[in-house]
């Protein structure tokens, strides 16, 4: 059990993409989701990275996505993401994110994955990188389907909540402790410890990485696992600056592709 620990969230830190919708497509194959589903999730998780922090946003989040996932089978869920980890996932993981938790295991730090999605999806993620302590999303599970409940919902203030637990459980010196995200939403989370970065900043969360002197990273080098095996990255983890907007950028990007995808569809 380490004194300290360094916490991640997954979307653009550890991940070139939102992991929720990775696993759109099979969710749609397999006829858990509508194509209007996947255009709404799409919007929805835009929006939210555009930076809808605010309390009203993250609750219609969480109850579109209670409402969305109610009924469906959580063992189904479980192997839909055991079948499409390796497409999906592996390919888009940064190289400079696989090196920092790297660096962080090797000096004897815990490695906490935290993620708005849920733990079906995050806890695969973190097997895939040697992490096996996640904070994510939990659904309420009744004779083994969602049951439209949402026990906890790891957004905002809630992920501080449960970071703040896991390092009173464990012995954690939160002064002693890493947290790296992109979004603005959370702050809550980098506010908690005492040493904070940001990766691959919205606006709003970069304005407010200068205003305390935070470390601004950019990770850019998606690497498959089986490459990262075989030679070092080629950048430093604090690789040059891209400019202001990268993230923006990237999730407008996401977001036409699934467009332009289900208007062939249709």
């Amino acid at each position: 059990m380490g004194r300290s620990a360094a916490f991640f969230d997954l979307d653009k830190t550890v991940i070139a993409k939102s992991s929720a919708l990775a696993f759109g497509r099979p969710f749609y194959r397999d006829g858990l989701i509508s194509r209007q589903d996947v255009v709404k999730s799409a919007y929805a998780q835009l929006m939210f990275r555009l930076g809808g922090t605010d309390d009203q946003t993250m609750a219609r989040t969480r109850d579109y996505l209670a409402a969305l996932c109610k009924g469906w089978r959580v063992e189904q869920v479980r192997q839909i993401v055991a079948e499409t980890l390796e497409e999906l996932i592996n390919p888009y993981v940064y190289a400079e994110a696989a090196t920092l938790i790297g660096e962080h295991q090797a000096a004897g730090r815990d490695v906490v994955l935290v993620s708005a999605s849920g733990e079906e999806m995050v806890r695969p993620i973190g097997a895939l990188l040697g992490i096996t302590d996640i904070i994510a999303t939990r659904m309420g599970v009744v004779d083994g389907r969602y049951s439209g409940e949402i026990e906890f919902y790891a957004a905002g203030e809630h992920k501080a909540d449960g970071v703040r637990e896991m390092a009173e459980n464990r012995g954690y010196d939160l002064a002693e402790c890493y947290a790296y995200s992109d979004s603005s939403s959370d702050l809550p989370l980098l506010e908690v410890v005492g040493h904070p970065s940001a990766v691959n900043p919205s606006r709003t969360l970069r304005r407010v990485a200068v205003e305390h002197s935070w470390p601004v990273l950019e990770f850019r080098h998606p690497i498959p696992l089986g490459r990262r095996l075989r030679e070092r990255p080629a950048v430093p983890v604090a690789a040059a600056a891209l400019g202001v907007g990268v993230g923006v950028a990237i999730g407008l990007a996401i977001y036409g592709r699934h467009r332009r995808a289900r208007a062939a569809a249709v």
